[in-house]
């Protein structure tokens, strides 16, 4: 499984990096109005920290509006991976990127037939919103399920990114259900490390080495 930061914060980046963790990264425009910086630079420095796909997303309505913010995105960098939504203009836009040989990670997918149509469409990569799903009490790993099992019937090569993680129960279903990636937070990347008998344990061996005879 690979591993994208979901967040525009650089100081996050960097510290995923340094994990030696972090395969690429998925923005919003919601993560990178946080930021208080313009949006082309914080995608430049993004892609000098992450050599892996980097997703910077559109923000017009129409097809027509999306394929040139496409291409303004993709000029920014070679890993840049265009987010279009899942709508009938967002898909028009990621058929006529696939011909422009622009990558695209279809976003705001929340049933696996949105997901099978992106795939159809030429989309690099797929998001379905578990999270959100959960929220509004439909269990989002029964859709991640659906549409790998979706994409696997036909062979599409499109990658599925598991996005709205809320905790690392999630990473763990994505895993199993062998999603290609998971899209997560920094503290969830965190978490992911952490268990306390891994820490009882450090601290137990850290206090008998102290009782080893020196010399």
């Amino acid at each position: 499984m690979k591993f994208f930061l979901d967040t525009a914060d650089v100081s996050e980046i960097r510290e995923g990096v340094a994990m030696g963790l972090v395969d690429g990264v998925t923005t919003n425009p919601s993560l990178v109005a946080k930021t208080g910086r313009p949006f082309r630079k914080v995608i430049e420095e993004i892609c000098g920290l992450v050599p892996g796909p980097v997703s910077a997303e559109t923000v017009s309505e129409d097809a027509a509006g999306m394929l040139a913010e496409a291409r303004e995105l993709a000029a920014i960098a070679p890993q840049v991976t265009v987010k279009i939504p899942m709508t009938l203009e967002g898909l028009k836009a990621t058929k006529a990127c696939t011909q422009a040989g622009i990558k695209t990670n279809v976003t705001l997918v929340f049933q696996p037939l949105q997901g099978l149509l992106a795939a159809k469409a030429g989309a690099t990569f797929v998001s379905p919103f578990v999270g959100r799903l959960d929220d509004v009490g439909t269990p989002g790993m029964d859709m991640v399920a659906d549409l790998k099992e979706m994409l696997d019937n036909y062979g599409y090569p499109t990658e599925i990114i598991v996005a709205s993680i809320r905790h690392t129960i999630h990473v763990h279903q994505a895993a199993m259900l062998g999603a290609h990636i998971c899209t997560v937070p920094l503290k969830i990347l965190r978490g992911l490390v952490q268990h306390p008998l891994t820490d009882s344990g450090i601290r137990k061996f850290l206090e008998d080495s102290k009782k080893i005879p020196k010399g």
